[in-house]
């Protein structure tokens, strides 16, 4: 049984951690934003790419270096496959192919454990596409929507972040109702929903603040269901965590585990932030 003293000093420590890697890491994303070239930014995203799907195969294939790097090989072909097509059809449609494709055949070379096979063959077929696309849409924001591009780009992180922030206040002073325990026993409804609550702040701050282009109407919805699905992320990387024994995907950033941990609501709130611009802001691409 924890000690709820013990448990509450930890909790505050680990927020206490939490404020001064943000004070440190946001200002330097702002400036490459904002002052520094597109392409800059996604010299940024890459390493983070590489690094998440570097901790999700050390979960789904713990020892096996040879199948970690060949599947960090895989994320950086999708990665770059994404960024570098604009708007070329064929290199999209050539990864979607290929690299579900590659999964079951890179996993013959690396057979190993028959009973983890499947889950192996998948994985690499899945997480290219799970971590490397996802977070490449970033900078594919930052490049192609002109003067807004690191409004939205801000905004997408706003939606992880605020969701986030607000899940953890709302859920630690108000939380009763576990919200699915058997994945997540510390997340509560009440902690759910401070965490769309949170989102919508980011929609308000974006709108009245930097980016006046996104209407309410838009930014509301938006807010609402990319701060629903960064928590569905945040949930599916528990299950994975949990399925192969892992606390934390790694420990590369403090107070806050490893990179996976920290982008596993930003790869959905990227997604779906991406695909309004698609639809709504560039209909005719």
């Amino acid at each position: 049984m924890v000690d709820p003293a013990v448990e509450k000093a930890s909790a505050n420590k680990n927020l206490a951690i939490r404020v001064a890697t943000a004070a440190v890491g946001a200002p330097l994303i702002l400036a490459l934003l904002y002052k520094g070239p597109p392409w800059g930014f996604y010299l940024l995203v890459l390493p983070a790419a590489l690094i998440g799907a570097w901790e999700l195969f050390n979960m789904t294939h713990p020892g096996d270096r040879a199948s970690q790097a060949m599947g960090v090989a895989m994320t950086a072909l999708a990665s770059g496959a994404t960024y570098l097509s604009n708007g070329d059809l064929r290199m999209v449609v050539t990864m979607v192919i290929v690299v579900p494709l590659a999964g079951p055949l890179l996993t013959l070379v690396r057979l190993g454990d028959m009973k983890t096979a499947a889950l192996r063959a998948c994985a690499m077929g899945f997480a290219p596409f799970f971590v490397g696309v996802p977070l490449t849409l970033l900078a594919l924001l930052r490049r192609d929507l002109g003067a807004d591009g690191p409004g939205y780009v801000v905004l997408t992180i706003m939606f992880a972040w605020f969701s986030d922030t607000g899940g953890y206040f709302a859920g630690r002073f108000l939380g009763k109702r576990k919200l699915y325990e058997a994945v997540s026993p510390k997340k509560t409804v009440e902690g759910a929903i401070g965490g769309l609550g949170g989102s919508v702040v980011g929609a308000l701050l974006a709108h009245f603040w930097f980016l006046p282009s996104l209407p309410l109407a838009h930014g509301v919805p938006l807010a609402i269901l990319a701060g629903a699905l960064g928590q569905a992320g945040d949930l599916g990387e528990s299950v994975l965590k949990r399925s192969t024994g892992v606390k934390d995907s790694g420990a590369i950033v403090p107070g806050h585990g490893g990179i996976l941990d920290r982008v596993d609501a930003l790869i959905l709130t990227s997604a779906v932030t991406y695909l309004y611009t698609l639809w709504f802001l560039r209909p005719g691409a």
